[in-house]
């Protein structure tokens, strides 16, 4: 098989999907994968307290910006942080109702948005799409 045929195909494909993505349900399930979005939904999957480190280095960028990001949580009510009584030096942080309320209403939405996309392809497609899409996170990514 010519891979790199294939791998061309793809990206012409990728890059169609790009133009449909600005205008689509596909945007909104991006957005929900990212930013303040995926903290919220990373406290929320770790139900209890986790640390600004954790969710640093789930997503891979700098503890100075999950700083910006929590401070701007914590100011719209979203989470609290408190210092670790058992080491002082450690913060944890955690949704207040209005956190979990919102964590749970965006989840609703990405279900109602990838249900519906999934049912435009039909069950045979939308079935091999999150086969390969399980398939593509059991994959080692390339080496750098």
């Amino acid at each position: 098989m010519d891979y790199k045929e294939l791998a061309s195909e793809f990206m012409q494909n990728i890059q169609k999907m790009h133009k449909l993505r600005q205008a689509s349900p596909q945007k909104q399930i991006d957005e929900s994968m990212q930013g303040e979005h995926f903290v919220l939904q990373f406290i929320a999957v770790h139900q209890g307290y986790v640390l600004p480190s954790e969710i640093s280095n789930e997503m891979g960028i700098s503890s100075a910006r999950i700083a910006a990001t929590l401070n701007g949580l914590e100011r719209k009510g979203l989470i609290t942080r408190q210092i670790d009584i058992s080491d002082r030096r450690r913060i944890l942080v955690d949704l207040t109702p209005e956190g979990k309320t919102l964590v749970e209403k965006h989840y609703q939405e990405a279900m109602e948005t990838i249900t519906k996309m999934l049912s435009k392809l039909g069950e045979h497609d939308a079935r091999e799409y999150v086969r390969i899409i399980g398939r593509l996170a059991e994959v080692d990514p390339p080496a750098e």
